[in-house]
This record gives C-alpha cells, structure tokens and sequence, in this order.
C-alpha cells in the first residue's frame, strides 16, 4: 500500500505495555514473514483491515492526553512503509517519540533501497528488531517475546538504561462486542486457556 492511505489491525489510544510510557499504538495489517508461533496471525493476511488517512491518524494522536509518543507494531510496519514515514515525520516534528516494532533486522532496512522504508527508518527512536523465533522463546526482557530480538537505540529520545526499570506486562480490555482483548507481552496461550475455563467462553481476540 502507497500513498496517504494505511491499512490498520487495530488501535489503542493510549496503553503503558507497548513501550515506554503511555503510548498510541497502532497495529498495521498486512505481514509476509508469518513467523511460525507467532501471536498475531490475525494481522498477517493484507487488504482486511481498516483504511486510515495519515490525517485521521495523526487528528486522533494530537487529541491523546498524556501520551509520550507512539508505537508501531504489526502485521509488518516496513510493509506500509511510505505512508508511515509521512505520519511519524508529524509525529517527530511535534516532539513525540515513535518505537517501531519489525520482523526485519536493522541490517536489512539499512540495506533497503526503498525510498520509503529508509525515511520512515529515519524517524524512529526505538526500533525493536527481528523475527519472533519459537525456539529461542523468552519473556525477561520488556515488549519481546524472543532472545534474537534487538533494541536499537537510534536517536537519544531513549537510552538502554531506560529499558531495565520496564518489565513484561499485559492489558486486558472487554470490547463493545464483548470480547476480551489483551495487548502487551505474555505467555498469551496459557493466558488465554485460563482465562476461558474461567469465563467459560472463548472470547478472546
């Protein structure tokens, strides 16, 4: 997808377990790693999600209270590349900060020769690099799931003592359909076992 338009999973308009602080986070649709166990599959498939203008989304982040900046997660941010490098160069310009959560190394967007995948990679603060591998699954360290996974610092908005005072942690919503709706970084399938025998329904998204 090019252009002014993005394609989005979901939204959360302000949560403190995707990163640091109070953050908008966005959930792009559309990813062609498919990671095998990966917890998002729901966000892999392209052109089901809902269209946004780059306008609506930085309207809805400027009306945010309290937020320190904004994350990108997925599906594949790298895969809507050019209109997110228009809406975090609003984003920086306004003092926010963006962490950007990728299945691609640090090594491969620096390689790209995507026009648009190198300004958007210009505009982050943290990038959280690297495919979700199931082998070298791993829950100590804040907002990753695996060891391979790398923060990479690539301004000063952050520093990586910043990292160690955060720890793993979840947020559970209901939605207005009734489904439980949980963001964050956990052993989600045990989560999500527990939680149904509880509740006794399978209404979790």
């Amino acid at each position: 997808m090019t252009g002014n338009l993005l394609n989005i999973y979901k939204i959360i308009k302000n949560t403190e377990v995707e990163g640091p602080g109070r953050r908008f986070c966005i959930w792009t649709q559309g990813c062609s790693r498919h990671c095998k166990g990966c917890f998002a599959k729901q966000t892999w498939e392209f052109g089901v999600g809902k269209s946004f203008t780059v306008d609506d989304l930085w309207n809805e982040i400027k009306a945010e209270n309290g937020i320190e900046g904004i994350t990108l997660l997925g599906g594949e941010p790298f895969e809507q590349a050019e209109p997110l490098a228009i809406l975090t160069t609003l984003v920086k310009n306004s003092g926010y900060s963006v962490v950007c959560f990728t299945g691609y190394t640090y090594e491969e967007l620096k390689n790209s020769k995507n026009s648009g995948v190198t300004a958007l990679l210009n505009n982050i603060d943290l990038l959280i690099d690297g495919n979700f591998i199931q082998d070298k699954f791993d829950l100590t360290r804040p907002w990753v799931g695996s060891s391979n996974q790398r923060y990479l610092f690539l301004t000063d908005y952050y520093k990586p003592e910043d990292i160690k005072k955060y720890k793993n942690k979840i947020e559970i919503r209901i939605a207005g359909n009734g489904k439980l709706e949980i963001n964050g970084m956990g052993d989600f399938k045990k989560l999500e076992q527990k939680l149904c025998l509880q509740l006794g329904q399978n209404k979790i998204k």
